[in-house]
């Protein structure tokens, strides 16, 4: 990936040598489509990518972990799926990652980088497992607690309506009693 070319207002311009140089891309918001670009891990000088919030699908590269000098990576709200590569916990650098709502599984890759994310970071993967997730994951490599159907999160709604709607009457009731 030696030379890219942009289109800007209609003039085209080329630039060459100078990818190596890139220090961030952030393309998120863009409805993006398609998979991650293997290619993109070849920018080994890149410090921060933003993917979020596109319509990206298919794995994550396997060579996102030879990214060493990666400080933040953002890949939420996509349609990732499959597991997380073991060589993501190897990225020292790595001080900013959010993975949240894709479609990702498996076990959180051993390691104290990735593991010592937030939960929040990984949340919205139903299938994902293992630290800093509170689900361990059993022998099969999937969460040991049985993952709730959509019936289930209807019943929560139902009894928050019931919240919800009662609390007016509750300030008003204890309003008057105060007053």
């Amino acid at each position: 990936m030696d030379t890219a070319t942009v289109v800007m207002k209609g003039l085209e311009y080329e630039y060459e040598n100078n990818l190596g140089l890139l220090a961030g891309i952030d393309l998120s918001s863009n409805k993006l489509s398609g998979g991650i670009p293997e290619e993109l891990t070849s920018l080994h000088c890149l410090r921060f990518l933003n993917l979020s919030h596109n319509h990206l699908q298919g794995k994550i590269p396997v060579k996102i972990g030879d990214m060493t000098p990666l400080q933040s990576l953002d890949l939420s709200i996509n349609g990732l799926s499959g597991v997380i590569p073991q060589g993501m916990a190897t990225m020292s650098f790595l001080s900013h990652l959010n993975l949240s709502y894709n479609n990702l599984s498996g076990e959180i890759p051993s390691g104290t980088q990735l593991r010592g994310f937030s939960p929040f970071n990984f949340i919205g993967n139903p299938e994902l497992c293992g630290a800093p997730l509170t689900d361990g994951c059993g022998e099969d490599g999937k969460p040991k607690s049985p993952i709730p159907d959509s019936d289930d999160a209807e019943d929560i709604w139902i009894d928050m309506k019931w919240f919800y709607l009662g609390t007016p009457s509750g300030f008003l009731i204890f309003g008057s009693w105060m007053g």
